[in-house]
């Protein structure tokens, strides 16, 4: 008998962003990407900002930007997905994305001062463009 699906909860700062079962949740962590699959051993991660995907128990995929945070899996297959920013794909606007990567780009070649915040948006943007493009199915 196959192990019961992952439950997920995707939690950003303001909402619950997703919530569902999963057979599979690939996703960066500070040490590599990792996936999860049921009946895997409890974990406890730092994330990188990436584009957290969520293979459904129906086969569906859910794409979500993520701006780092954490990973929790329990003994009970429960994964908690936890950062200050999370959007789902559909959520997402690439035109707007791209546009932000590109101003603090810019800002960063000049050699302008640049705050760390800065950084952590540029990380943000290029996290939803991976999850935009995961959904519209162009190559990341």
């Amino acid at each position: 008998m196959a192990p019961k699906p992952l439950h997920v909860d995707v939690v950003a700062a303001d909402r619950q962003v997703w919530e569902g079962d999963a057979v599979n949740i690939i996703l960066r962590t500070t040490e590599g990407d990792i996936g999860l699959l049921p009946g895997h051993t409890p974990i406890f991660a730092n994330l990188m900002p990436c584009a957290a995907r969520i293979i459904t128990d129906d086969g569906r995929q859910e794409v979500i930007a993520v701006d780092g945070g954490y990973v929790a899996l329990d003994d009970s297959g429960r994964v908690s997905i936890l950062a200050q920013y999370a959007t789902r794909s559909d959520e997402i606007s690439s035109a707007d994305a791209q546009h932000e990567i590109d101003v603090i780009s810019r800002k960063m070649d000049r050699n302008d001062e640049y705050t760390e915040d800065d950084v952590h948006r540029l990380h943000l943007a290029q996290a939803q463009l991976l999850a935009a493009k995961h959904i519209s199915g162009q190559k990341p």
